[in-house]
């Protein structure tokens, strides 16, 4: 490696640790070219290389006429940008269904064993968010396809990778056990009867009970700000309260 390219990668590296330690923060500009240059007392082109390196590597964006923006950190699941509930159900729903077609053709009875006891578990209210997952898990294991398996267990990952994810699913997945377990229950049977149209179409049916769900939780919260809102006015433009004395 050369001198000139070995000065480059040591200004990414500098460059890369002020934004992790916080220096430049996320959502800040670094920086011009010029001031970066003199900073690490090199010449703007090796600077050039540097931003176009750190631009590569997802730690900042170009913005014709605007600056370089330090990026927030990617996360665990290699994302920028924070999903919500309703994308979340509307992918597991996508390729949930397609993994249970797959386990349909490929499922053994040992696993069929294992998925009605999730069933037995909820119907008995038994660790029902524990049963909920190993549900799912063990469909997407009967796939015998890793991409399928991965896909499935980040997408359950993303159930809880924000506080705004949790509350939403926390507002309709500790109501209406007895429907998720018909829900699960007509997915058991599609599976155990080896019928993958039956069992894509059961699954569909389970998570779109869950959006209409979430999006009933999300109308209620709304008229109960609007509420609030009215009674912290009616209040406030109350004549007794505001006429005087």
């Amino acid at each position: 490696m050369s001198s000139n390219r070995r000065l480059f990668w040591s200004i990414v590296d500098k460059i890369e640790a002020l934004i992790d330690s916080g220096v430049y923060s996320p959502g800040s500009r670094l920086p011009p070219e010029r001031e970066l240059a003199e900073t690490f007392n090199v010449s703007r082109p090796t600077i050039r290389e540097a931003i176009i390196a750190l631009e590569v590597r997802e730690k900042i964006e170009v913005k014709t006429g605007s600056g370089i923006y330090v990026l927030k950190p990617v996360n665990q699941l290699g994302f920028h940008k924070e999903v919500n509930a309703f994308e979340v159900t509307q992918a597991r729903a996508l390729i949930e269904g397609e993994v249970a077609a797959i386990a349909a053709t490929t499922i053994t009875e040992d696993e069929l064993i294992c998925l009605h006891q999730t069933l037995v578990d909820m119907e008995n209210s038994h660790s029902i968010a524990a049963a909920d997952k190993k549900f799912h898990q063990i469909i997407a294991n009967a796939t015998r396809n890793s991409a399928m398996i991965l896909s499935a267990e980040n997408l359950w990952k993303l159930r809880s990778s924000t506080p705004e994810i949790i509350k939403d699913y926390d507002s309709v997945c500790s109501k209406d056990n007895s429907k998720t377990l018909a829900e699960h229950t007509a997915i058991y049977q599609a599976l155990k009867s080896g019928d993958a149209t039956q069992a894509r179409l059961a699954m569909h049916s389970h998570f779109n009970r869950l959006i209409n769900a979430l999006f009933d939780a999300l109308e209620s919260r709304a008229l109960e700000e609007i509420k609030q809102r009215n009674s912290e006015k009616r209040g406030l433009y109350s004549i007794p309260n505001s006429a005087s004395t």
